[in-house]
């Protein structure tokens, strides 16, 4: 017999076996410990019930919650690990021991345990477009963009109308270098949300990028800052949106403000060039030694720097 992570046998009690009854029995007075939080003795009943029922998920589930209270994480982790063992396909241990990896800046596999998680949701519930929304976004994370593009696929054929679902696919195609793709979802995004200030900003930023429709792109940015004036990613564009026109004085104003506003590699690159093209060298410098700090692993940024030095 199997517990429901209620804390409470799936089968009527005349049902069960001794085995069972021994298990149920420590059980419910773990939980009674628990509640009362005397945990030492809650662990210690949670135990009992585990020599009678060990793969039962749900025990090994609640041990863990007692173990984290206690403030004992490897215990916890353990714990958790035997629940998804002897039950794949659970979602609560996936996302307590991500939680829990979270904690612990152990990144990497908080968001695998997050993906486990969601993807069983996803099981239980194979309609539910947020589980898929979620899924979606911990792909982009991890840069799995082709799982990432047949999820949001996926939600666009349940849900042909969702303009989050657009915004985050045009994500994806800007990233695999289709910007014709990711505009094309963007536009389609706004019509749906006209409103919807980070598809605008988004799409704005892009033309300014490829220097474009830049009239466009300012009326696109403005419209984002409307709803989001103090948004340090929106000024950011502005002051990118200046410096494209050769408007360095305004520039230089929005950028520095964006910075102030938002602590982003991207802003402080975009201030350093504006600074370098005003000739404020040694801030120029500082600006994109800023924006190493914050991202290490970008090659244009450390050519910048290092042109300095030769």
């Amino acid at each position: 017999m199997c517990l429901l992570v209620a804390g409470v046998f799936s089968a009527p009690a005349a049902a069960l076996d001794e085995r069972s009854s021994q298990s149920l029995a420590h059980y419910i007075v773990a939980s009674l410990y628990e509640r009362r939080g005397e945990l030492d003795s809650a662990v210690t009943e949670y135990k009992e019930a585990l020599k009678a029922d060990f793969e039962n998920s749900a025990i090994h589930l609640s041990l863990a919650a007692s173990y984290i209270k206690k403030n004992d994480l490897t215990a916890a982790v353990d714990e958790l690990s035997l629940a998804i063992k002897f039950n794949p396909e659970s979602v609560e241990p996936h996302a307590i021991l991500a939680l829990l990896y979270a904690a612990q800046n152990k990144n990497n596999l908080a968001t695998q345990e997050y993906e486990f998680a969601v993807k069983n949701a996803s099981k239980l519930e194979p309609k539910n477009i947020n589980i898929y929304k979620t899924l979606g976004v911990l792909y982009l994370e991890q840069d799995k963009l082709s799982d990432a593009l047949n999820t949001y696929n996926l939600i666009l054929g349940l849900a042909p109308e969702d303009a989050e679902a657009r915004f985050y696919l045009a994500n994806v195609y800007e990233r695999l270098k289709n910007r014709e793709a990711a505009v094309k979802e963007l536009k389609k995004s706004l019509e749906l949300k006209p409103d919807y200030a980070e598809a605008l900003n988004y799409l704005g930023y892009m033309y300014v990028e490829d220097g474009k429709n830049l009239d466009s792109a300012e009326e696109l940015i403005r419209r984002a800052l409307k709803s989001q004036p103090d948004n340090g990613a929106y000024v950011d564009s502005l002051g990118w949106f200046y410096f494209k026109k050769g408007k360095l004085s305004l520039a230089l104003k929005e950028l520095e403000r964006a910075s102030a506003l938002l602590e982003d590699p991207v802003i402080y690159d975009h201030l350093g060039d504006a600074y370098f093209k005003t000739g404020e060298v040694e801030k120029a410098k500082t600006s994109w030694g800023k924006s190493l700090s914050l991202d290490p692993k970008q090659e244009s940024v450390k050519k910048k720097l290092e042109g300095f030095k030769k």
